[in-house]
């Protein structure tokens, strides 16, 4: 088991609850725009519960009403050096958040996004890499970045993945700013609360869903998802077999079997 709450942090909050891993941008003054501080923070509580069963799911979130704003525009300009430097400082600094979004793409947990106020660029990313994202009806979701001169580089892959090529061409190069409800109609959003007591209940009834699966279950269907479409069909299913043998086989798989016989919830969900 990690000791990933206990260890200090500059821009993130970090708690740990039966099981329930919560991560919270802490950069209210900035609308929770990250930082490189923050995005190195994140990659590494992902990296310390990579391996840690006993963290069943991973709740994203934001302070003080919004989830995310995107990259610290201001942390990635730097005075110091020559001009290649500075380019090599922003490279740096858009490749590890790209690294940032494929960890948690790729994380083993569930993972929740709490989407609030406002979601764009980095965010927005992150809202389409997480398992369940619940939003608030109030949350506004966009990608800004050809606003600004630049491009949404790292999330590109990931809205793609999520919505399709068609509508994130749309939201990218419009830099279109939409709601809640019509963020659940492209798919990027599951569901949507209209208070904040609604939006907790509503976690609290996800997390309760997903007690329901085996935690190396959960994990090795994360993973076989996240192929299709990068590997041939048949060696896709042929390997997608093999986990399923080993895992019928695994405790896991006979202590579900056992339970399923003996009409009785399995341990993991005890």
């Amino acid at each position: 088991m990690s000791n990933v709450s206990q260890q200090q942090y500059r821009e993130i909050l970090v708690s740990l609850t039966q099981g329930v891993l919560t991560i919270t941008f802490n950069r209210p003054h900035k609308k929770n725009a990250m930082n490189l501080a923050l995005v190195k923070e994140v990659m590494a509580v992902f990296s310390d519960i990579a391996d840690d069963t006993s963290v069943r799911a991973v709740v994203i979130c934001g302070s003080e009403g919004n989830f995310c704003a995107g990259g610290d525009i201001s942390d990635m300009h730097s005075d110091a050096g020559s001009e290649q430097d500075k380019q090599q400082a922003i490279w740096n600094f858009n490749r590890s958040f790209g690294r940032m979004v494929a960890r948690v793409n790729q994380a083993p947990q569930v993972v929740i996004t709490l989407l609030e106020g406002a979601v764009l660029g980095g965010g927005f990313g992150l809202a389409c890499v997480s398992d369940i994202a619940i939003a608030h009806q109030s949350a506004v979701f966009a990608m800004p970045e050809t606003g600004l001169g630049v491009v949404p580089a790292q999330i590109a892959p990931f809205v793609v993945t999520r919505i399709g090529l068609t509508q994130a061409r749309r939201l990218a190069l419009l830099g279109e700013r939409v709601g809640a409800v019509q963020s659940q109609a492209l798919g990027i959003v599951h569901f949507v609360c209209e208070t904040q007591e609604a939006l907790q209940v509503q976690l609290n009834e996800v997390l309760k869903q997903v007690q329901r699966g085996a935690p190396k279950a959960n994990a090795n269907t994360k993973a076989l998802m996240l192929k299709v479409g990068t590997v041939e069909l048949e060696t896709l299913l042929d390997e997608a077999a093999d986990v399923f043998t080993q895992a019928l086989s695994s405790d896991e798989g006979k202590e579900g079997t056992q339970a399923f016989m003996q009409k009785r919830k399995p341990s993991w969900c005890e």
